[in-house]
């Protein structure tokens, strides 16, 4: 809700603001947004300038995602905390966790095994990549946006606190 009038986004709407250029992080906070606001406020749509999100996530998709949704980037309430990596979780899982606040009430969410791939993480760290590189990093964020998409939020993030 924005001043008592509901908005919905859909996926494509927020790939119209972010662009072509990642669809995972895309997928993935649609899926903690998914995820998150029915446990942070069950009984109606959140008022999107009262949600914050903290996040071990880099990702100019997860970035622009929570701005258009939530307005959060442009309003101080969308912060990147590397404190809140897990590298216990090996490589692959340790910065998709997230931490979402609205009216007092806090979700952690961390991902579920088998949506991010070793290939995917290795080869978007990877400095100086080849143009074969990059076009195959391309397609995995492609894979991975549909692996995201196709499943149901609590299949793909678990609520961990």
């Amino acid at each position: 809700i924005d001043n008592g009038t509901v908005i919905g986004f859909g996926v494509d709407d927020i790939m119209k603001y972010h662009g072509p250029g990642f669809p995972g992080g895309v997928a993935h906070a649609v899926k903690v947004l998914e995820r998150a606001l029915p446990v942070l406020s069950p009984d109606a749509p959140a008022e999107r300038r009262e949600i914050s999100a903290v996040t071990a996530h880099r990702g100019p998709g997860v970035r622009d995602t929570f701005e258009a949704v939530t307005r959060g980037v442009t309003e101080g309430r969308f912060t990147v905390d590397a404190a809140l990596e897990r590298p216990e979780r090996g490589a692959t899982l340790e910065r998709y966790v997230f931490e979402l606040t609205y009216r007092g009430k806090t979700v952690r969410l961390e991902i579920r095994e088998g949506f991010v791939t070793d290939e995917f993480i290795s080869l978007g760290r990877k400095a100086d990549r080849t143009r074969a590189e990059d076009e195959r990093l391309t397609v995995l964020k492609q894979e991975m946006a549909d692996r995201l998409l196709s499943a149901a939020a609590d299949e793909v993030y678990d609520i961990v606190g």
